[in-house]
């Protein structure tokens, strides 16, 4: 999986991308041990090894060493969101998110060996198989919270305060699944619908696509699954 793109060592200052370059090497260092070893034979010692820090500097990262094998490419949905917000406003909901995804996944075709070693991973250790899941509904409630955002500011509504900010406020102490659930309650049919279908589209060409890397390349299968949902998932033709 793509850990380190072009975009995410243009943004921040130098001390800032060297964060997110030692939060990725650690990321994918543990999922290679793990892809190696198993995920129970690997250590936060190795981990770090590998890595080229130390022990503390692994805790600075992440709390716990289950953390590290569900954190590959873990700021994604934020770069996603910003795209979708920052699109031109003649884009349609759907072509934006499009555009977002796929830049954000400009780079997978070269990087789909630790795609498939995490996918693996996640297969083989059903705890973090959970804990992935989970931190994708929060990553496709953020995206229809930016989608709902673009949808305002293009229909001239005003803005109001995002339904996570407010579920923040009204319970600091609540549990992360009860906030999740509160934001999505907020959010309109479109906005979720677009983000829940957008997410199982890259889901599905990418698992499309590693079986068949032989005869299509990455991008055409990606654009294809999109061109279908945007023309109504018309029915293929008889063979």
């Amino acid at each position: 999986m793509q850990l380190m793109s072009g975009r995410n060592a243009a943004g921040g200052g130098l001390r800032e991308r060297k964060k997110r370059a030692t939060r990725a090497a650690l990321a994918e260092a543990a999922v290679r041990l793990a892809a190696e070893h198993g995920v129970e034979k690997v250590t936060v010692e190795a981990i770090s090894a590998a890595a080229g820090v130390s022990v503390r500097t692994f805790f600075n990262y992440f709390d716990t060493r289950d953390d590290a094998f569900v954190a590959v490419d873990s700021d994604a949905h934020v770069r996603v969101r910003r795209s979708v917000l920052d699109a031109p406003a003649a884009l349609s909901p759907l072509d934006a998110v499009r555009e977002a995804i796929r830049t954000e996944l400009a780079e997978a075709e070269q990087r789909h060996e630790l795609w498939r070693l995490h996918a693996e991973v996640l297969r083989a250790a059903p705890h973090l198989l959970v804990r992935r899941i989970s931190a994708h509904m929060a990553d496709e409630t953020e995206l229809a919270e930016a989608v709902a955002e673009r949808i305002r500011a293009r229909s001239g509504a005003p803005a109001r305060r995002s339904a996570s900010a407010a579920a923040s406020a009204a319970s600091a102490t609540s549990a992360t699944s009860a906030t999740e659930e509160e934001r999505r309650a907020a959010l309109d049919l479109y906005p979720r619908l677009l983000a829940a279908v957008a997410t199982t589209a890259v889901r599905v060409s990418l698992e499309h696509w590693c079986a068949r890397q032989d005869e299509l390349s990455f991008p055409d299968v990606f654009q294809e699954a999109f061109s279908l949902l945007a023309a109504g998932l018309p029915a293929p033709p008889v063979r």
